[in-house]
């Protein structure tokens, strides 16, 4: 079979490069940036999503991941994000990420989040595998890290409908699988999945936020749309992601949400 290479030229104009977020190497830790800008807020709120913590987490963990397993293709297995209080929009989220231990076949990875003023504000952690796809190959070399080093885009939307992502009832939420948000696999990104799992939550409770993102990734994406359903008990809700166009589980989560807000 031959070897397909995946490119690392695409260009940073795309709905996850307007996330602003930035990445640089300090050492054995992969360090990032998240501007929490107005239009990452739960709506209705001042607070930073989840998800959007998540997408860090899943961005700046999985580019440790590929120093570690270049030219193999890093795949998601689990991401958890976790904050400590809510996050107040306007200022920058500072990532911190790690290999917790990195064996044959899964990498454990943590990251530990800071706002401005170096006060921790969340953690989180992930586990990775190498694709099991021989074919699937992406470049050695900094090409990731030199297309994420510098700011070249902002949301002018809010984040879930410069993704496309809708609430279609309460508790049900979908997510396109656009060129624009494909990974180098040619599946929807699995930090982006959040997203969808987050808004289905939200559905059923506006005005809440959630203090707590865990998911276990089954399947890919690959067809689209991520079609997420969402069940609350109190404060917290369980969640099954299937890519619509196959019927097939990719996802489950479970969210929980900060005390004492609507519907808990």
């Amino acid at each position: 079979m031959e070897t397909e290479e995946i490119s690392g030229t695409e260009p940073r104009s795309s709905p996850i490069a307007d996330l602003g977020i930035t990445v640089r190497e300090q050492g054995s830790e992969m360090h990032g940036t998240l501007p929490a800008v107005p239009r990452l807020a739960v709506p209705g709120t001042s607070w930073l999503r989840a998800s959007a913590l998540a997408t860090l987490a899943d961005i700046q963990l999985g580019l440790l991941v590929v120093r570690e397993i270049a030219p193999r293709i890093p795949v998601t297995l689990s991401l958890e994000v976790h904050l400590f209080e809510e996050i107040a929009v306007g200022g920058t989220i500072h990532g911190v990420g790690r290999v917790v231990k990195a064996g044959r076949s899964v990498l454990a990875l943590a990251v530990e989040f800071h706002d401005e003023a170096d006060r921790p504000v969340g953690s989180g952690h992930c586990l990775f595998m190498a694709s099991p796809d021989p074919s699937l190959r992406i470049p050695t070399g900094r090409w990731a890290l030199d297309r994420l080093s510098t700011v070249e885009g902002s949301l002018s939307v809010p984040v879930a409908q410069r993704f496309g992502c809708q609430r279609l009832e309460p508790g049900v939420a979908s997510l396109p699988c656009t060129s624009e948000v494909r990974n180098s696999a040619r599946t929807l990104n699995g930090g982006l999945i959040p997203l969808v799992v987050e808004e289905a939550v939200l559905s059923m409770t506006p005005g809440a936020t959630l203090a707590s993102l865990s998911l276990e990734y089954l399947r890919p994406v690959r067809q689209g749309p991520a079609l997420a359903r969402a069940r609350l008990r109190g404060d917290v809700g369980t969640v099954e992601v299937h890519d619509a166009g196959s019927d097939v589980l990719a996802v489950i989560a479970t969210t929980r949400a900060f005390p004492g807000r609507p519907g808990s």
